[in-house]
């Protein structure tokens, strides 16, 4: 092909008089002396260009601020004080296993920790609405759970297990009856209560908002047995030895606490697996497990 400005191959003409004849405006800016017109014409429409497509950029920065948070912001940490050791309050503090690695992840990540104080039922909402960062609260893995929220990995194996009057306690040392009709008592929306609906459809079910209070009707004889977490039922089992409950010598399910993560915060996720990594690696589970539960060394 030629080029314009270039003989063809007849010689006779010009490809680039034949494009100015062609072209009215080009053959206006060429034949009065304004070849430079063209150009500067480009030069402003390329300047009108940037400048739209910059403003565009400033004005799309806010909702990228909004949308990417701040590694630096404070962690916002879901807690229900009705687990302990796990997590509970001793006068008007927070304490336990739970608040320990959130103040230690906090500080693996450079961040401040608040705690959220909500009741249990209430977690897997607030996460999802935003309200908090991460469920830590004793929270074990489930298919129902996992659907909707991510978790990070596991560093606790747990199960549900009886809280019984000490009376009692070989009573359900092979399992509790499958027809029985004892009265239990579970706390609200936890995996104890799912175990009893599903497993013991005929047990008498009860549902409390604390451990305090289940504790009380056990010991009322309001209830035969207490369901909940192998971990809490060991606490409670020390702390109202002299009271005359015990713990049942058995577990009903095996089970894998994690921290509870919002779907899509993959950031925040890979820090807890990270920090919970090298936790395990350095000591610090172990060495916050043994300050709240009797963990063989």
């Amino acid at each position: 092909m030629n080029r314009i400005g270039t003989p063809d191959s007849s010689g006779s003409h010009w490809h680039g008089s034949a494009f100015c004849r062609m072209n009215p405006a080009f053959r206006a800016g060429v034949g009065s002396g304004s070849r430079g017109a063209p150009i500067r014409l480009a030069s402003r429409l390329s300047r009108v260009w940037i400048a739209l497509l910059l403003s565009g950029f400033i004005l799309l920065l806010p909702a990228f601020a909004q949308e990417t948070p701040s590694e630096k912001a404070v962690l916002r940490v879901g807690v229900s004080p009705v687990f302990p050791p796990m997590v509970f309050k001793q006068g008007r503090e927070l304490v336990g296993v739970e608040v320990d690695l959130a103040r230690a992840l906090g500080k693996h990540l450079g961040r401040g920790v608040e705690f959220v104080e909500l009741p249990w039922e209430d977690q897997i909402e607030a996460l999802q609405g935003k309200r908090i960062d991460i469920i830590m609260s004793s929270m074990s893995i489930t298919p129902a759970r996992a659907f909707v929220i991510d978790f990070s990995q596991s560093y606790l194996a747990i199960g549900q297990a009886p809280l019984v009057r000490r009376e009692d306690q070989m009573t359900y040392a092979l399992g509790i009856p499958y027809n029985s009709d004892k009265a239990v008592g579970v706390l609200k929306a936890t995996t104890g209560e799912f175990l009893v609906q599903r497993d013991f459809p005929k047990l008498r079910r009860k549902t409390f908002r604390s451990e305090a209070d289940a504790v009380q009707a056990l010991k009322k004889k309001k209830i035969d047995l207490f369901i909940t977490d192998s971990t809490l039922v060991w606490y409670l089992a020390g702390v109202h030895a002299n009271e005359g409950l015990a713990a049942a010598p058995i577990s009903l399910t095996k089970e894998q606490v994690a921290w509870g993560i919002r779907k899509g915060d993959d950031r925040l996720l890979a820090a807890a697996n990270d920090f919970l990594q090298k936790a395990s690696q350095d000591g610090t589970l172990n060495q916050v497990a043994r300050r709240w539960m009797a963990v063989p060394r």
